[in-house]
């Protein structure tokens, strides 16, 4: 499954850091950025969360709520939060339904071997609900700028 700019976000429901909820519907309002990454405390997954973090308050005077999404649980979470200082929400998608939604849970393949993985794709909601733009296959430099660039609305 794969959403498209123009359509609407599909609804989202999942646990996140410090044993909260989160949903697209309690964010309307709000542009939402939703990226997707494949596990915590990682080399490429740390870069990515660490160009949020500093982008933040950047974020924050565009409106935007960030939120971080991987397989992993809640309890990584709160370490991965903890070390590196991240003040958004890091949602917990296990059983990967949302990143299915998205079409960020896809067959990868290292070594000649195939197994299912996250996808770093990051997307953009806008206050409707409405996807505004989609990044996929991401790679970490110049992603936050872009990002930022888009929820600014430029």
């Amino acid at each position: 499954m794969s959403v498209e700019p123009g359509e609407p976000a599909p609804a989202f429901a999942m646990k996140t850091d410090g044993g909260g909820e989160v949903s697209l519907e309690a964010l309307r309002g709000r542009k939402v950025v939703l990226y997707f990454y494949p596990k915590d405390d990682t080399p490429g997954c740390t870069k990515e969360a660490c160009g949020f973090r500093d982008a933040i308050a950047d974020f924050e005077a565009a409106n935007t709520v960030l939120i971080g999404v991987s397989p992993d649980g809640v309890a990584s979470h709160d370490r991965f939060k903890a070390k590196y200082d991240l003040p958004f929400t890091l949602g917990s998608d296990a059983e990967h339904a949302v990143a299915e939604a998205y079409g960020a849970w896809v067959e990868k393949s290292m070594y000649g071997r195939k197994y299912m993985g996250v996808d770093r794709s990051t997307f953009l909601i806008d206050e409707n609900g409405n996807l505004q733009a989609a990044w996929r296959k991401v790679k970490v430099p110049g992603h936050v700028e872009a990002v930022l660039a888009a929820a600014r609305g430029k």
